[in-house]
């Protein structure tokens, strides 16, 4: 498509310079033509009146009776004298057309008689014929003398050299013409390349573009609308590139967010099912049995009421991950130095079980803006992970302190280390990692609930483990001062 443009450029200028060239050349040699008329018109009207001077003067120094006799008589003398006078070719004629006598008399033999026909008739005339660039003229007219026609002057006059004249300037504006139009033409065509090659290149790279090929840049050093246009053709494919890899980072992040709710559904349904299927079954025993069996009664009731205490608590914890947001404008004023020491002295108790200490500092004054309740729920699941992921006798540490701007609680417990593929997926729900230490019934719910709870808060959560260490970092906005 853009070499058709390209060859309609070229075409169309060469159309347009030619027929201007040709109007051009043409109207020169109109004007030339005209200016040659005048020239010849002007200087034959002179030879003329100088004719008729001469003429009169003779018949007035002889003056015959007859003077159609007298005409002929001085005709050889008159012929000779106009011819030294006027530089030119005479003839003399009678008033029927006869010739008299001529000066030369093949300068008028063979000759068109248009204009003598003409002065036969009484009119002045002159008929002017080319060879190449030789141009003569035949000029006749009637000799009158007191309004009696006497006879005919025929001149023969040659103006070679106004047209060999006339000829070198067209041949000058010709050539000059041309040179001009094929300079105008060349700088069309290159003008024309300049502007069609970017095109070019934009629509190759447009291919390239379309099909699929999303590393093609068009290099053009120009400053001008093309130049511009390349370089948002650049940009564009540049916004293209990264929608492209941002709709691809989506579309990765939507398969995976479906493998998680599946696996989410499927984890769900499995822990739920098991400790309906154990309390069902001891309920339908005890049934069956009524009272026959006192240590088995007994026996069953404490499981089904350990298992449904574990149920209510795993529904709890499902319906506080499912939960998107906290409502901001419950949020208060709290110190979450005393929450977090009020937390670590409960899970004490819970630590000394597993012979495990629990060392907490934390700084006076760190108010941050939320749910108190919340943010207890959070120091128990992590402390909770703490003592059932950490080693044997470990000591585990809990601080809290303010840093730039932000609430920092760090919990930091000696224990195997996570591997870098597990800590990238902690926070999903009911992932659980194969851990030796696994404690039975967990579900993988916790730091799912931590994750919840710190984005609620507007605050950021993360994990280091390495060198059989694990730590948890917390940072939430400084609430400022107690009001």
């Amino acid at each position: 498509m853009i070499r058709t443009i390209r060859a309609k450029f070229a075409v169309g200028f060469l159309l347009i310079f030619s027929l201007s060239f040709l109007i051009l050349n043409q109207t020169a040699r109109e004007m030339i033509r005209t200016s040659n008329q005048r020239i010849i018109t002007g200087n034959l009207t002179e030879l003329k009146n100088n004719s008729k001077v001469y003429v009169r003067q003779a018949f007035l120094i002889n003056h015959f009776s007859n003077d159609d006799l007298y005409f002929g008589e001085i005709a050889e003398e008159m012929v000779g004298d106009l011819k030294r006078a006027t530089a030119s070719d005479v003839s003399a004629y009678t008033v029927d057309g006869v010739l008299l006598y001529a000066s030369d008399p093949e300068r008028f033999a063979g000759r068109p008689e248009d204009d003598l026909r003409q002065a036969l008739n009484g009119r002045t005339a002159y008929t002017i014929s080319y060879d190449g660039d030789a141009g003569a003229v035949l000029y006749s007219y009637p000799v009158v003398i007191d309004g009696v026609k006497v006879g005919i002057l025929r001149y023969a006059k040659d103006f070679s050299p106004l047209y060999e004249q006339s000829g070198r300037i067209l041949d000058t504006v010709f050539a000059i013409a041309l040179a001009i139009f094929a300079a105008a033409f060349l700088f069309s065509y290159l003008l024309s390349r300049h502007i069609t090659i970017p095109l070019v290149k934009l629509t190759r790279a447009s291919t390239e573009v379309k099909n699929g090929n999303l590393d093609v840049r068009l290099r053009l050093r120009r400053r001008d609308e093309i130049g511009r246009l390349a370089d948002n053709f650049n940009d564009m494919i540049e916004r293209i590139g990264t929608q492209i890899e941002t709709i691809g980072r989506d579309r990765d992040r939507l398969k995976e967010a479906g493998e998680q709710r599946k696996q989410f559904f499927d984890n769900v349904t499995h822990e739920l099912k098991t400790p309906l299927t154990s309390i069902i079954g001891y309920a339908e025993t005890i049934r069956d049995n009524r009272e026959t069996d006192g240590a088995f009664f007994d026996k069953g009731m404490n499981h089904i009421v350990e298992e449904s205490r574990r149920l209510q608590g795993m529904v709890l914890n499902l319906l506080e991950v499912s939960r998107q947001s906290a409502d901001r404008e419950a949020f208060d004023l709290v110190e979450t130095g005393a929450i977090l020491r009020d937390v670590c002295d409960a899970m004490a108790f819970r630590a000394r079980r597993y012979r495990k200490t629990i060392v907490c500092e934390t700084e006076e004054g760190l108010f941050v803006r939320g749910q108190s309740d919340r943010l207890r729920q959070l120091f128990i699941n992590l402390l909770d992970n703490a003592i059932k992921y950490s080693s044997p006798q470990a000591e585990i540490s809990v601080r809290a302190r303010l840093d730039a701007g932000n609430v920092r609680l760090e919990i930091a417990n000696p224990g195997d280390t996570i591997p870098p593929e597990q800590l990238a997926n902690l926070f999903q729900p009911f992932y659980t990692p194969n851990r030796k230490s696994k404690e039975q019934g967990s579900v993988g719910l916790g730091l799912g609930i931590v994750k919840s709870i710190v984005d609620d808060h507007g605050g950021a959560v993360r994990i280091v483990s390495e060198d059989r260490r694990t730590i948890v970092d917390i940072d939430l906005p400084y609430g400022g001062t107690e009001p």
